[in-house]
């Protein structure tokens, strides 16, 4: 599997001849300037939550790739209205089977509101099983007890944590998080995008390394095979 980071949580991950674009948030963030939304690839799109900052995009990519929205049921519909034209609403517990893979929406201790104000279901992370290998995306969270359900369940490839704190887990609980899930290999997101968030890279490496765990920190735009 190979992963690229897109910055804040935007990440795509190719799974054979397939692409899954998570959480795209481009258009307003000012790091990832260099970075167009309308040349990215997308098979499916896998939406955390209900933030601007996680779908913003996420629209006008799946009408122009023709992408199959993966969501709670409520973002997937209001996704729908948008004009994306596939759309695959799951719940809590609950996923699907797809060409790539199996998919399971697991959960996560956050908010979750539309841009308009309208209801955003509940937040939520993804764990995704191919012949490729297994992973685990927290979405936007607090740490939580039922990530030890993930660890249990399957076993990691890598895990993709949010590390910025203030909104989210910060780098001392990814740490417990990442023991949470069983998985050595962590790719941070959710840090540097605002004010809020910004962590000290230094730092945050050396505390994965103390603790026995690889964090990958990768510059916007860039890829990592696992």
């Amino acid at each position: 599997m190979n992963i690229t980071y897109y910055g804040h949580s935007c990440f795509a991950v190719e799974i054979g001849n397939k692409t899954l674009l998570f959480d795209p948030f481009i258009s307003g963030n000012p790091l990832a300037a260099a970075i167009d939304p309308q040349s990215l690839k997308a098979d499916y799109i896998l939406v955390s939550h209900g933030h601007g900052d996680h779908l913003a995009d996420a629209a006008a990519i799946a009408k122009r790739t023709g992408a199959t929205i993966i969501a709670s049921y409520e973002i997937a519909q209001w996704l729908g209205r948008q004009g994306a034209p596939k759309n695959h609403g799951i719940n809590h517990g609950g996923g699907g089977q797809f060409d790539f893979g199996r998919v399971k929406f697991v959960n996560a201790i956050h908010s979750s509101s539309l841009p308009d104000g309208s209801y955003g279901g509940n937040p939520g992370g993804f764990v995704v099983e191919s012949g490729a290998g297994n992973f685990y995306y927290s979405g936007d969270t607090a740490l939580t007890y039922d990530m030890k359900l993930v660890g249990e369940s399957v076993r990691l490839t890598f895990a993709v944590l949010c590390i910025g704190g203030n909104y989210t887990m910060d780098v001392d609980d990814a740490i417990r998080a990442a023991k949470f899930v069983a998985c050595n290999d962590i790719v941070g997101v959710h840090y540097d995008s605002f004010p809020p968030i910004v962590i000290d890279h230094g730092k945050a490496m050396e505390k994965f390394r103390a603790a026995g765990l690889r964090l990958h920190l990768l510059k916007i735009g860039a890829s990592h095979k696992f």
